[in-house]
C-alpha cells in the first residue's frame, strides 16, 4: 500500500531542454511577467543607448549626462519609492533594473542608485512634507540631481566619528567640513549632507549655489571613469534650519540609506559578472588556437564553469533578498551577506574572464577590463568587504569585532 501511494505521487521522468548558457538555472522562470517586462525594457535601453557610447566615456573620463533624461523617462529614478512622481515598483523590479544597468557600466547604475537610494530615499523617508513636495517630483523627472555626503577624507568606514559639523545660529545651521568620494557631487542640485550637531548626527539638504558650499572633482581615477566623483567643501555654509531632515537623528539615518544602496549593488554586480562571463564564453568559442576553439580546452572550460556557477548563486541570492525586502522581512545582515558575496564573485569573474581573452582582455574593444576596474571601486564603497565581513561575523557569533 505504501509503495502504491508513493508510486502514484512520483512524477513521470522527462528530459528538460538544455537551458541557455547565461541562465543555467532558469531563473527567468522565477520572475513575474511584470518583472521580466521591466528587466527587458532596461536591457534594451542599455543595449541601444549605453553600450554604443560607454567605452568612449570611460576612456575620456566623462559621465554620459545626455542619458539622464532618458533614464528618467523610463521611470527609473526613485522607482522603488511610493508617490511624489515615483513609480512605486517592487524591490525585485528595482534589483533587476540595477542588474541591467550595471551590465552596461557600474557608473550608470551608480548614478541611478545615488539618485534614488541615497538622495531621494532620505528625503522620502525622513523629510518634511514640504521637502518631499519640493524635491522628489523634480528628482524623479531628472530635472534635479542629488548626491549623498557621508564619507570624509579621514572618516571612511568610521563614519560615526565624522568631523563635519553643523552649529545652530538663529534660523540656520552653519556647516563646516569636507566630504569625499561623492558620486554626482559636482553635478548635483542638492546634497544630502550628514553632520555632527549638539543633538547628534543630522541630515541637511544643501542646495547648489549656497554660499560657503563648493565642489571639486576627483581626477586620475582608473575606476568608475564614466561617473562623476567629487569632494564637497563647506566653509561657514549657512543652511536654513528648515533644510534639516526633521524625522531622523543619529546614524540610523545614513545607515538606512546605505542599506538601500547596498541592496541595489548586490543586484547590480550580477549584471557586470554576466557581461564578463558572456563575453568570455563567446570569445572562447570563436578564438582558434592549436587548430580548435579554446573553449574545447579543459582549463578554459573550468574557468567558464566556475563563472557560470557563481553567477547563478549570486543571482539567486539577490532574488531571495529582493523577495524578503518586498515582504518586509529583510534584515541588514542579509544585505551585507549579499553585497559581500556578490561583489567578491563578480570581481573574480571579471578577472577570470579577462584571462580567457588574454591580451585582448585589456583593451576597451571588449568590456571586461572596464568592468574589472569598476568593480574594484564597488568592492570598497557602501561598506568595504572587511566591514561587511565583521557585520556578518557579529551577527553569527554575537561578538563585536569593531572595537
Amino acid at each position: 500500500m505504501v509503495e502504491q501511494t508513493h508510486a502514484a505521487h512520483t512524477p513521470i521522468a522527462r528530459k528538460a531542454p538544455l537551458p541557455a548558457a547565461s541562465d543555467l538555472y532558469n531563473i527567468d522562470h522565477l520572475l513575474s511577467e511584470e518583472e521580466r517586462m521591466v528587466r527587458d525594457t532596461v536591457r534594451k535601453f542599455v543595449r541601444e543607448r549605453v553600450l554604443p557610447i560607454i567605452g568612449t566615456h570611460f576612456e575620456a573620463g566623462t559621465f554620459p549626462r545626455e542619458l539622464v533624461s532618458e533614464i528618467a523617462a523610463l521611470g527609473l529614478l526613485g522607482m522603488h519609492l511610493e508617490g511624489y512622481g515615483c513609480a512605486g515598483l517592487s524591490a525585485v523590479c528595482y534589483g533587476l533594473v540595477c542588474q541591467e544597468l550595471e551590465a552596461g557600466d557600474s557608473g550608470i547604475r551608480s548614478f541611478v542608485s545615488v539618485q534614488g537610494s541615497l538622495a531621494m530615499y532620505p528625503i522620502w523617508a525622513f523629510g518634511s512634507e514640504a521637502q518631499k513636495e519640493h524635491w522628489l517630483p523634480r528628482m524623479a523627472r531628472g530635472e534635479a540631481i542629488g548626491c549623498f555626503g557621508l564619507t570624509e577624507p579621514d572618516r571612511g568606514s568610521d563614519a560615526a566619528h565624522m568631523q563635519t559639523s553643523a552649529r545652530l545660529d538663529g534660523d540656520a545651521y552653519i556647516l563646516n567640513g569636507t566630504k569625499m568620494w561623492i558620486t554626482n557631487g559636482s553635478i548635483a542640485d542638492v546634497a544630502v549632507v550628514w553632520a555632527q550637531t549638539s543633538e547628534g548626527i543630522r541630515g541637511f539638504l544643501v542646495e547648489r549655489g549656497t554660499p560657503g558650499f563648493s565642489t571639486s572633482n576627483i581626477h586620475q581615477k582608473l575606476s568608475l571613469r564614466a561617473s562623476v566623483t567629487s569632494e564637497l567643501h563647506f566653509s561657514d555654509c549657512r543652511v536654513p534650519a528648515q533644510n534639516m531632515l526633521p524625522n531622523v537623528l543619529g546614524m540610523r539615518g545614513p545607515l538606512s540609506c546605505l542599506n538601500e544602496a547596498r541592496y541595489g549593488i548586490a543586484w547590480g554586480v550580477t549584471g557586470a559578472a554576466r557581461t564578463c562571463y558572456e563575453t568570455a564564453l563567446e570569445y572562447a568559442k570563436t578564438r582558434i588556437q592549436f587548430g580548435r576553439p579554446i573553449a574545447g580546452f579543459q582549463l578554459v572550460q573550468n574557468k567558464l564553469v566556475i563563472m557560470a556557477t557563481e553567477l547563478i548563486k549570486a543571482q539567486l541570492l539577490a532574488l531571495q533578498l529582493g523577495r524578503l525586502k518586498d515582504e518586509g522581512l529583510m534584515h541588514p545582515v542579509q544585505i551585507s551577506l549579499a553585497k559581500r558575496n556578490n561583489v567578491r564573485e563578480a570581481l573574480h569573474t571579471a578577472r577570470e574572464a579577462r584571462s580567457v581573452l588574454g591580451a585582448n582582455g585589456i583593451t576597451l574593444e571588449y568590456p571586461i577590463i572596464r568592468h574589472m576596474n569598476n568593480l574594484e571601486s564597488v568592492f570598497t564603497y557602501e561598506g568595504t568587504d572587511d566591514i561587511h565581513t565583521l557585520i556578518i561575523g557579529q551577527a553569527i557569533t554575537g561578538e563585536n569585532a569593531f572595537s
